[in-house]
């Protein structure tokens, strides 16, 4: 169908036969995102509110079908790069969010930090100096005051006000060292995510972005995890992989959704966790709170 075809099928949706517009919203949403542009433009053009209503619900749905669609393929294809699992996560609320844009603007915090960056410092002077670029000179800090903020979730909104909850913190941290060759990862913490400095030699310890970069060590998280009264698992201790940061930022998203009462939205985006899961993947949402 040509530009002119998609827009006189997409006026059908105003017609009178109840049979004949559903018939055309069938036809739209098999077609897909494509037709996004056609409906924004007959939205703007219309003044009857329940067609305007019925356009935005077909656009929202055809969206959410291209985040499912992108996260899946992303996951199916090895979950390589970090920042367009985010990215995904984000476009839920921000569908026309650049994922070029934001290479552009962590390469940017990369370059502020690498002027001031020597390689050959020590691994705890390395920390000290990542610490002091990521809070002084970026300005980057724990959002504390909505804490609970969906927004604390999506890294566009991250990058722009400059606070986040700790996985945020703590991605955007560990994009910044991985582009200056440092050896830091994601670790999944009970009820907190943390970052490990952990390099071929065998040096081993803790960062706590959300604590403005608190350095502690393995005996630290034995001591964390007794006073939670639960068992000592491996992957307390150890690198977790980009899917299990994204399962993660997706359940933080659903929290808090909850929180908000917002029951559509966490539907939604439980059914976007789904497409990213792993077999056996069932830890409690406890286990994963905003931290």
């Amino acid at each position: 169908m040509n530009d002119n075809e998609l827009k006189a099928l997409i006026s059908l949706l105003d017609d009178e036969d109840r049979e004949v517009v559903e018939h055309v919203e069938q036809r739209i949403r098999q077609m897909g995102g494509q037709m996004i542009p056609f409906l924004e433009s007959e939205w703007e053009g219309s003044f009857n509110p329940d067609l305007q209503k019925r356009i935005e619900e077909i656009i929202h749905d055809l969206q959410y079908e291209s985040v499912l669609d992108r996260m899946r393929d992303w996951k199916n294809g090895g979950a390589m790069d970090l920042l367009e699992g985010l990215w995904i996560v984000a476009t839920y609320q921000y569908p026309d969010l650049s994922l070029d844009r934001l290479k552009q603007e962590v390469e940017q915090l990369y370059y502020d930090v690498w002027v001031d960056f020597k390689a050959d410092m020590h691994p705890d002077e390395q920390i000290k100096a990542m610490n002091s670029a990521f809070f002084s000179k970026l300005k980057f800090a724990p959002n504390t005051k909505h804490f609970h903020s969906p927004a604390n979730s999506m890294i566009n909104q991250v990058l722009e006000s400059r606070r986040g909850n700790p996985i945020t913190l703590c991605v955007l941290y560990m994009l910044i060292a991985k582009r200056l060759n440092l050896p830091v990862y994601g670790v999944n913490l009970p009820n907190l995510f943390v970052l490990t400095y952990k390099n071929s030699s065998g040096v081993q310890f803790y960062i706590n972005v959300f604590n403005r970069g608190l350095v502690f060590t393995t005996k630290d998280i034995d001591q964390y995890i007794d006073q939670l009264n639960i068992k000592r698992l491996d992957t307390f201790y150890q690198p977790c992989t980009n899917a299990d940061i994204i399962r993660r930022v997706l359940r933080n998203l659903t929290l808090a959704f909850e929180k908000n009462g917002d029951t559509e939205r966490v539907r939604e985006v439980e059914q976007i966790l789904n497409t990213v899961r792993d077999d056996g993947d069932g830890l409690p949402l406890s286990d994963y709170t905003q931290r």
